[in-house]
C-alpha cells in the first residue's frame, strides 16, 4: 500500500507523472481527461498528507512542463479498520473515499482469504459459526458497522464527500443494498457483474427510497 510510497517515494512519484503525462497527452489532443489518483491502504493523515504534497508537485510539474492545465482529484482507499475510524482527519486531505471492502474485511476480521476459503471458512458457514461467506457477501455487523463510521466521519469534515466502494461486494445485491442504505455514492465491480450490480442498485433506490442514512 501507500508504505511503498513513503519509503520509496520516487516509486509513487514515477507513477503519478506516467498518468500526468497521459493526461497532458489527452489534453493536447482535445480531450477533457479527469484522473483520480488513489491512494491504497492509509493508515493515517500524514501518509495521505505526504503523499498528495507529492502528486500535486508531479502535477504542476508536468502541466508547466507541457504547457496545459487539467483538473484531477485525489482519494483513498478505506482498507483497515483505524482509517474508517480516523476517516474525519483523512477527509481533510482526499476528494474522495472509496473502500475496499476485501481488505477491510481481512483486516477487520483477522482472515487471510486464501486461508480462510481453503481451510475453515465452509466449516465456519456450515456450522453457522457465520451466516455467510463475509468475502462475498458484506459482513454487516462488523465490517458494515466501520464503513457507516467511515461515511459519517468523512462527511462530518467533508459533507459532499464523494464516496463508494470496489470489490466483490460492489457486484453482491444483499451488499450493495447496505451501501446505499449507508449512503455511497457508486459501487465498482468486475465487468461481469454490471448487471446484476446496476439492477440490485435500482432495487435499493426503489425499496429505500428517502431512507438512507
Amino acid at each position: 500500500g501507500c508504505r511503498l510510497g513513503i519509503t520509496f517515494p520516487e516509486i509513487y512519484a514515477m507513477q503519478v507523472r506516467a498518468i500526468f503525462n497521459a493526461t497532458a497527452q489527452l489534453v493536447k489532443e482535445g480531450y477533457q481527461p479527469i484522473p483520480e489518483v488513489e491512494i491504497p491502504l492509509v493508515i493515517d493523515k500524514n501518509e495521505i498528507s505526504i503523499l498528495r504534497d507529492m502528486v500535486d508537485k508531479v502535477a504542476s510539474e508536468v502541466m508547466e512542463a507541457n504547457g496545459v492545465e487539467f483538473h484531477y482529484t485525489v482519494g483513498t482507499m478505506i482498507e483497515t479498520p483505524r482509517a474508517a475510524l480516523l476517516a474525519d482527519e483523512i477527509a481533510g486531505y482526499a476528494d474522495f473515499f472509496s473502500f475496499g471492502t476485501n481488505d477491510l474485511t481481512q483486516t477487520t476480521l483477522g482472515f487471510s482469504r486464501d486461508d480462510a476459503e481453503g481451510k475453515f471458512l465452509h466449516d465456519y458457514v456450515e456450522k453457522k459459526v457465520i451466516a455467510e461467506n463475509p468475502f462475498m457477501v458484506l459482513d454487516r455487523a462488523g465490517v458494515g458497522k466501520l464503513v457507516k463510521t467511515g461515511v459519517e466521519l468523512g462527511r462530518q469534515t467533508k459533507p459532499n464527500l464523494l464516496i463508494g466502494i470496489c470489490g466483490e461486494h460492489g457486484g453482491e445485491p444483499s451488499s450493495i443494498e447496505f451501501f446505499h442504505l449507508s449512503g455511497l455514492d457508486f459501487v465498482s465491480c468486475s465487468p461481469f457483474r454490471v448487471p446484476i450490480a446496476r439492477l440490485a442498485a435500482g432495487q435499493a433506490a426503489v425499496n429505500y427510497k428517502d431512507q438512507t442514512k
